[in-house]
């Protein structure tokens, strides 16, 4: 199997979640300034592929909030094409630390590999732990595809990352991130979610920021809630039925 020659990253820290009001996220925005900036991608639609098994066992496991769970996506920056780089991201996140493998591939070479034709990039241990992920859950297929508007920020000098999601969308048809950018809301109209990455502890500024604007953490997860919404519309349809 052909094999892309590109970056592979290795990312670990926590990341902390909030569910922003309209009147939140300008707040929010407003203080950030003099202690992070845009960084130099400004908004950037974003799309992620995510695979499960037939019987969706990696998003029941996951709702479950385990001490351990992971999860495999499929990422582009834009619609993407059959030759433009795509990322495929294997996530883990055990005890509240968030590990992440990624590996920059093409579509066509992750398709390949998710019929169990060959590794996804040239050897070493992130193309094991992918590699195994994959043979462990056998059969892995498109279950979900969650696309947002990001813009990220980054703390010059520093290592503090934030990024403000807006107008977060799946759709669980059309499975291919070279349809298009389109989907059905997750939150309602002018609602964002605020993700914090932090190496080690959160800043005093930044908590103060949050306490100032009653901004709290919560629990949220993209492909989480797309799933229930569409268990509940599924479930919806069938009553319509009896």
């Amino acid at each position: 199997m052909a094999t892309v020659s590109n970056p592979i990253v290795v990312m670990k820290r926590y990341e902390l979640k909030y569910i922003l009001t309209p009147e939140q996220d300008k707040f929010f925005r407003e203080k950030l300034r003099g202690h992070m900036e845009v960084d130099k991608f400004g908004l950037t639609s974003i799309a992620s592929l995510y695979y499960d098994t037939p019987d969706f066992r990696l998003i029941n496991r996951s709702i479950e909030k385990p001490l351990f769970k992971e999860k495999i996506r499929l990422r582009s920056y834009g619609l993407a094409t059959s030759d433009s780089p795509v990322f495929l991201e294997l996530k883990r996140k055990a005890y509240g630390i968030v590990y992440k493998r990624r590996v920059q591939s093409t579509i066509p070479l992750v398709e390949k590999f998710f019929s169990g034709d060959g590794d996804i990039c040239a050897g070493g241990q992130i193309n094991t732990e992918i590699k195994y992920f994959r043979d462990y859950y056998r059969t892995l297929v498109p279950a979900c595809l969650i696309i947002y508007d990001r813009t990220a920020f980054f703390e010059p000098g520093g290592d503090l990352r934030l990024t403000i999601d807006q107008n977060p969308r799946y759709r669980t048809s059309d499975l291919d991130l070279r349809v298009s950018m389109d989907g059905i809301s997750l939150l309602p109209k002018g609602y964002s979610i605020l993700e914090i990455k932090v190496q080690e502890a959160m800043p005093l500024w930044l908590s103060s920021i949050l306490d100032e604007g009653k901004i709290y953490k919560a629990s949220f997860s993209k492909y989480g809630e797309a799933y229930k919404q569409q268990m509940i519309n599924t479930y919806r349809k069938e009553l319509q039925y009896v």
